[in-house]
This record gives structure tokens, C-alpha cells and sequence, in this order.
């Protein structure tokens, strides 16, 4: 019955581990986007009417144009929504966003903290059934070489 015990464990154990790493996959992804809203933020700061730029038409072709009033910025709200800000209103809106996405990664890894406790609470427990198997394989032998009965 342990050997179930430690089969059915370490196939826990190998889930956790999945979703542990899918975890870190939303944790990278979030993070890569609260890098883009940064470079948006700055770019926001550091641009003037009249600057040329390039704009991303997709597939990673570009395309160079000239900014006609910085005034103007339309901001990604999610859920396919977006609205036009000027621009302080626009930082304002790309900072909200960025507070956002640290709360989702705070979040996801608060998530991989308890999942990695599980994981360690496992691992203690098939080292215990482990150690319990061993215990009883050396008991049976002991048993098997004691004196002959006369």
C-alpha cells in the first residue's frame, strides 16, 4: 500500500509542479507587460509634438510618422477598450494599469508560495512513507534470518 501511497504522491507532486511553472509563465508574461506600460510612460514624458517616431504596424513591419499632437493619446483599458486621454491624464491611466499588473504578479506569486509549501509538505511526506518501506523491508529480513528452531 506505500508504494500507491508514493506513486499517488509523486503524481502530485509532478502537478504542482505544472502549474507552478504555468504560474511563472503568467508571472514573465505580466512582468513583460508592466515593461511595455513603462517604456509607454516614458515615452509619454519624453515626446513632443512634431517627433518622429515608429509607429508598429504588425507582423514587425513599422512605420515612420510624425507625432501631430502629443495632447492626444489613446489608452488600451483591456477587455478591447480603449480611450483618448491627454497626455497627463494618459500617464495617469498607464500608471493605474501598472499598479494593476503589480497586484496580478503579487497574486501569482503569492500562488506559487502556497503551492511550493504543498510541494515541500509532499516531498517530507514520501520521504516518510519511503523511510517506513525501508524499515519494514529490513524487519522482514531480520525476521526471516533468525535461529533455526530446534
Amino acid at each position: 500500500m506505500s508504494q500507491q501511497q508514493l506513486q499517488q504522491l509523486s503524481q502530485e507532486l509532478q502537478e504542482i509542479e505544472e502549474q507552478i511553472e504555468a504560474l511563472r509563465t503568467n508571472v514573465e508574461a505580466v512582468q513583460q507587460e508592466k515593461t511595455e506600460v513603462d517604456e509607454a510612460i516614458e515615452a509619454l514624458d519624453t515626446l513632443e509634438t512634431g517627433s518622429t517616431v515608429q509607429m508598429p504596424l504588425g507582423g514587425g513591419a513599422y512605420l515612420r510618422t510624425t507625432i501631430e499632437d502629443i495632447d492626444e493619446v489613446i489608452v488600451d483599458l483591456g477587455a478591447d477598450y480603449a480611450a483618448e486621454f491627454e497626455e497627463g491624464d494618459a500617464v495617469d491611466a498607464l500608471e493605474n494599469k501598472k499598479e494593476h499588473l503589480d497586484d496580478q504578479i503579487d497574486e501569482l506569486n503569492e500562488e506559487i508560495a502556497e503551492l511550493e509549501t504543498e510541494s515541500e509538505e509532499l516531498e517530507q511526506q514520501a520521504q516518510q512513507l519511503q523511510q517506513q518501506a525501508m524499515q519494514q523491508q529490513m524487519q522482514g529480513q531480520g525476521m526471516g534470518q533468525g535461529q533455526p528452531d530446534e
